[in-house]
């Protein structure tokens, strides 16, 4: 089974997102924020780190950085709601895919399937 940090300061999107993820059959850990998330990549393994851009005490890019060093097989992914983070992570993180807030969770399945070359295993 595919794992997935979540790493999502907003509550309710944190909540939303770790539920229809496993709802499509993925197995999800979910933090607050980006502080939280580093242990957990250096102790433990996953397949993708879905991060959102902004968040307090230590943003998505940094925790991606980040990541590319403990957990170089981890791939990465961004969420955001802001279109001028997008533009500095594409250029300090441009191997990661970027989704812009709102999004369908539909859009998001359909990334992940193109990641990892399988198929959801429940729709949402």
């Amino acid at each position: 089974m595919i794992r997935i940090l979540l790493a999502e300061d907003e509550a309710a999107m944190r909540t939303y997102l770790t539920r229809a993820l496993e709802n499509a059959g993925y197995e999800v850990v979910a933090v607050d924020r980006g502080t939280a998330a580093l242990p957990l990549l250096t102790e433990q393994t996953f397949d993708l780190l879905l991060s959102d851009i902004v968040m307090p005490e230590m943003d998505g890019i940094e925790l991606a950085q980040h990541c590319a060093d403990v957990s170089p097989g981890t791939k990465v992914m961004f969420i955001t709601g802001f279109a001028a983070v997008s533009l500095k992570a594409s250029r300090e993180a441009p191997q990661a895919k970027i989704l812009s807030k709102p999004f369908h969770l539909k859009d998001l399945v359909l990334e992940l399937e193109r990641i990892f070359g399988q198929q959801a295993q429940a729709r949402i």
